[in-house]
């Protein structure tokens, strides 16, 4: 594994999140109170991209497809397809689908710059 440059610290605000591609992988990138977080970009359960209204709160992150919840600070899996927005067809694919811990990658400040070490 690797540090690689991931963004200006600058431009990420507290509360805040962005997908973006770091050494040939999409990852989610946000900031909480407590610091910095790094994910793999898409959602375990149907590939939904999670910059686009996934939920953080109580450091979980949660897909806003089907609720799917993972701990930010080591991607366990807490609650697996409980409530997608087309309940039948979510609990299906849920039943169908292995159940996945989140990717989380390291990070750190350095030089002003946000770096993950994939």
């Amino acid at each position: 594994m690797a540090w690689h440059v991931a963004l200006k610290s600058k431009r990420l605000k507290p509360g805040k999140k962005k997908m973006i591609m770091v050494s040939k992988k999409m990852v989610l990138l946000g900031q909480t109170e407590e610091g910095y977080f790094a994910t793999e970009a898409l959602c375990r359960h149907m590939r939904w991209p999670l910059a686009y209204g996934a939920k953080i709160k109580d450091g979980c992150i949660r897909c806003p497809l089907h609720q799917t919840t993972h701990k930010i600070k080591d991607g366990s899996l807490l609650e697996w397809s409980p409530f997608p927005l087309f309940p039948p067809y979510g609990k299906m694919v849920g039943k169908f689908s292995r159940k996945k811990d989140l990717k989380i990658f390291e990070t750190r400040v350095k030089d002003e710059n946000i770096e993950i070490d994939i």
